[in-house]
């Protein structure tokens, strides 16, 4: 089978972390492949994501790095079993960018979710006209065909706070992104009540940072930490200022966002606060 052109972001997870647990062990790429009796050039593309590798191969790899953590070695084995075609956003392979469909496997593989968003409301809280608005207001101007797709998209995306049980989302919007009318003020107004009704729900916490908050913190461009079913498989997103966005997985700056959360939560007010903020932000409309 050749390499694949275009991994997706879990499949080169997968690769990545197998080629952190060989460096830890000390070993060569070239030790791994006489150990699975192959060449050094198969390893390297499994370790890039660009061939898939079976769960007894990465049992027999982890084994090799003598790797005793069995809970990672079961979830990049879980990795490793998923396939194209398995989930709902494969559908729209070929038809949206690539970064669609990896942000919705890192939401729907998250079992908890933190997002900071400045000047717009998150994806997964966003009304259908609004969404609509965002994407008719677009750097370079969309189709209406292409609107709408990118929207039914976006909507499709809530699933995942609608299972049965949903991932806890902690969500820390700056009060610009409240004030600001994307849409005009009825769609904002709207977007602003479902946001109140969002709120209310168990698995979601909600908290605004003020614009009287007099401590700087840098928070420019979206970011979302998702958490793994192993800490090691933790992932932050961010979206990039002209579109498309990156992912990060170094345990460096995975603790940078971690502080950088903490200091969203010191920051920001309490969830009581902040429904009567968005309240009598709405009421202003």
């Amino acid at each position: 089978m050749p390499p694949r052109e275009s991994p997706t972001a879990r499949q080169v997870r997968l690769g990545t972390e197998l080629r952190r647990l060989r460096e830890r062990a000390g070993r060569t790429a070239r030790e791994a492949a006489a150990m699975l009796g192959t060449d050094q050039g198969k390893i390297s593309h499994i370790e890039s994501g660009r061939i898939g590798v079976s769960e007894e191969r990465i049992r027999r790899l982890t084994g090799f790095y003598e790797c005793g953590d069995e809970e990672l070695v079961g979830a990049l084995c879980a990795i490793a079993r998923e396939h194209r075609g398995q989930f709902w956003w494969d559908e729209y392979r070929g038809i949206l960018a690539p970064l669609w469909m990896d942000m919705c496997e890192l939401e729907h593989h998250a079992v908890s979710m933190r997002i900071f968003h400045t000047v717009s409301v998150p994806g997964l809280l966003q009304s259908e006209e609004y969404a609509r608005a965002l994407f008719t207001g677009a750097l370079v101007e969309l189709p209406p065909e292409e609107v709408e797709l990118r929207t039914r998209h976006r909507m499709r995306r809530k699933v995942v706070l609608e299972r049965a049980h949903p991932p806890p989302f902690d969500v820390f919007l700056h009060e610009a992104a409240l004030r600001m009318r994307i849409g005009g003020r009825q769609v904002m107004r709207r977007q602003l009540d479902q946001l109140m009704a969002d709120a209310e729900r168990p698995h979601i916490t909600l908290r605004v940072v003020p614009f009287t908050n007099e401590n700087y913190f840098e928070a420019i461009q979206p970011v979302l930490y998702a958490d793994g079913v192993v800490p090691q498989l933790d992932t932050v997103q961010v979206d990039a200022a002209t579109g498309g966005g990156s992912f990060i997985d170094t345990e460096a700056q995975l603790e940078r966002y971690r502080l950088f959360f903490g200091r969203c939560e010191k920051f920001s007010l309490d969830p009581g606060e902040s429904r009567q903020l968005i309240h009598h932000i709405a009421r202003e409309l």
